[in-house]
């Protein structure tokens, strides 16, 4: 290491294979939490949720839906709120997500953006988000576009969650569900699917591995109590 003498060699790794497949897997379904965009009565994001969810259920996961009717404004309201304290919780059950938001002034929503707000960084010295895996999806009311799921891959990682490579955007989406609220068969229903398998096989590869995959240099080199006070900085 007399090359590097920056480094502190107490807290240097190299990663090798033995490391990352040491852990036996879990044998518990994937947990999957999904989080919609939209309070609308009809919201087709929430619809294209619970199409993901019912795929994720058939692939072998478990998934809870978050309904965000209720949930206040970023500090607005304590953390101690009811909304915010489900929310929180079932981030840190959750193995993985799936986020869809509807493009609204070439955005995600406000509601979205509110939910992904309240899901800190850290509690502590502990990330709930961190190594878990994302999917990420939006609906449009017009031609397709993918400004929603850009901002939302931004956001994951951020959280330092693994969003993976596909993704889905269902361009007029009122015509894409039938009456019965179920998506009609179509290439934008078989993208859903694809983007929900790959997230069940990218889930199945890291659950276990999160804490490895998310192990850091620079972060060994300090405390969990200096790491609480650097994330948890009230001046910013």
């Amino acid at each position: 290491m007399s090359d590097l003498p920056n480094i502190d060699n107490g807290c240097f790794q190299t990663p090798d294979a033995t490391s990352v497949f040491k852990d036996a897997p879990s044998s518990h379904r994937p947990r999957i939490l999904l989080l919609y965009g939209s309070l609308r009565a009809r919201s087709f994001s929430r619809l294209a949720v619970e199409e993901a969810a019912r795929l994720l259920q058939a692939m072998g996961a478990e998934t809870r839906i978050f309904d965000p009717r209720g949930l206040p404004l970023p500090d607005a309201e304590p953390a101690e709120h009811p909304k915010v304290q489900e929310l929180r919780e079932l981030a840190q059950w959750s193995e993985g997500m799936v986020w869809c938001s509807p493009e609204r002034h070439g955005a995600m929503t406000g509601i979205m953006k509110a939910q992904i707000d309240w899901i800190p960084l850290a509690l502590g010295g502990v990330r709930p988000t961190q190594g878990k895996t994302l999917a990420v999806m939006q609906v449009c009311g017009g031609s397709q576009s993918f400004n929603a799921v850009n901002q939302l891959r931004v956001l994951g990682r951020w959280m330092r969650m693994l969003t993976i490579p596909n993704q889905s955007s269902v361009p007029k989406a009122f015509l894409e569900f039938g009456d019965d609220d179920r998506m009609k068969p179509s290439p934008f229903y078989d993208r859903i699917v694809d983007v929900m398998e790959e997230l069940m096989k990218f889930t199945l590869l890291v659950r276990d591995r999160a804490d490895y995959l998310t192990d850091r240099y620079s972060e060994r080199r300090e405390s969990a109590e200096e790491v609480s006070r650097r994330v948890n900085q009230r001046a910013l």
